[in-house]
């Protein structure tokens, strides 16, 4: 009897095993697609074919999914970092691990860009995990440093920032133009240009045409009547607010009419529909920010990178908002069903290419890629913002950019 009592809560242990990780792998799969904030509990019980209450006897909320899901993400990553020794190669094996982890890669971009919102359950789980990772990269370089690997004039705690940034925007990027960027392969060319020692592996990719990309949309607001434009422009602001706060698919058109103090009828007599308002609100995103004028091919490409800091600083005092507006939209397009995700993989594949062009133009010497340094750069920039939206008083993306940019025309 006692044997058949001992098997009989063995299996069940299986089955509820079986029914927890059934319930993770169709949360995440539907985070994903759609954001956290626009998924329910009973979303995520019809993925994974399953009753509402049947769900809540496995977890108590959607946010308990959430918290298990980002603390799978980074435990197998934590684990290989705590089995070796101080070794900067362990970046690249860790990169090439979730390279292979099906789903990690846009499951973590995904979430990793909606969580800069304050209010987003997971925001001070990242927060935490990537002052983790700065300190462990930190500790990873100053003993490479010691050790002789790394050159003595090496900046540990500026290069620990700078790795993780470009890490994370480079797996971001690679969802939108995957036969482009490879992730390890680029992650183990930067290490070893830090060391002095010529890539093995070639990332470079064929640099376009100055026409050949996709250009920016110029925002105007010159339509009707100076009434109409202002109300116009307030749902615009106020539908920005919302995008960055909840996402585009949490995000209702009657929730935003509240927000401007109109009623929805009134709202979809300026937009015809909430795919309508998205597309004004990136137009007017890129407008205000100005990036314009960063990618004009005819511009001086040194002067025009050496300006790039200021110009970053310059959004962090005054446009905030826009920066998280553009992390939030870009990590939850990575999707390819969102109605943004071909916007933003010809953004990234304009600026890559024009970036490419303008350090190729630079005659920097045989031993620059301009290709994989406009990428990383492209990365690097995403990635200090996203990094500083979690953390503005440790990370200055303007004085990393600085440092990256002096070293780049350096060489």
């Amino acid at each position: 009897m006692g044997v058949a009592i001992e098997a009989l809560a063995s299996a069940r242990a299986v089955g509820a095993a079986r029914t927890r990780a059934a319930i993770l792998e169709s949360a995440s799969a539907l985070f994903v697609e759609r954001g956290f904030g626009a998924v329910s509990l009973r979303d995520i019980a019809a993925q994974a074919g399953l009753s509402h209450p049947g769900v809540l006897r496995h977890f108590a909320s959607k946010d308990e999914i959430l918290d298990v899901i980002v603390d799978d993400l980074e435990r197998a990553n934590e684990d290989r970092i705590g089995e070796r020794s101080m070794d900067i190669e362990v970046f690249v094996e860790i990169a090439r691990q979730n390279s292979l982890r099906p789903g990690y890669i846009p499951l973590f971009a995904t979430l990793a860009g909606e969580a800069t919102s304050s209010a987003h359950p997971a925001h001070a789980r990242f927060r935490e995990r990537h002052r983790r990772l700065r300190g462990l990269s930190g500790d990873f370089f100053g003993q490479a440093i010691a050790s002789g690997i790394l050159p003595g004039e090496t900046d540990a705690v500026g290069e620990a920032i700078r790795l993780a940034a470009a890490w994370d925007g480079l797996q971001l990027i690679s969802l939108y133009l995957p036969d482009r960027v490879d992730v390890p392969a680029m992650l183990e060319t930067h290490l070893r240009q830090l060391q002095g020692v010529a890539p093995r592996v070639d990332v470079a990719a064929p640099v376009a045409s100055a026409g050949s990309a996709a250009e920016f949309a110029t925002w105007t607001n010159d339509l009707g009547y100076a009434p109409g434009r202002e109300r116009r422009e307030r749902i615009i602001v106020e539908a920005s607010a919302v995008f960055a706060s909840r996402g585009f698919y949490a995000a209702s058109l009657r929730e935003i009419a509240e927000q401007v103090g109109i009623g929805k009828s009134t709202l979809l007599h300026h937009f015809s529909s909430k795919e309508d308002l998205l597309a004004a609100v990136i137009e007017r995103r890129d407008s205000t920010i100005g990036e314009r004028a960063v990618f004009d091919p005819q511009t001086d490409p040194r002067g025009t990178l050496l300006a790039l800091p200021d110009g970053a600083r310059h959004d962090a005092a005054s446009e905030p908002g826009l920066i998280e507006l553009y992390a939030v939209l870009s990590a939850e397009a990575a999707a390819q069903s969102h109605p943004a995700h071909a916007y933003f993989e010809q953004r990234f594949a304009m600026a890559i290419d024009r970036f490419a062009g303008m350090i190729s133009r630079l005659e920097l010497g045989p031993a620059v890629d301009p290709w994989f340094e406009a990428a990383w750069l492209v990365a690097l920039w995403d990635g200090l913002q996203l990094q500083w939206l979690y953390d503005p008083d440790s990370v200055d993306v303007g004085d990393q950019l600085e440092a990256h940019i002096t070293g780049l025309l350096a060489r």
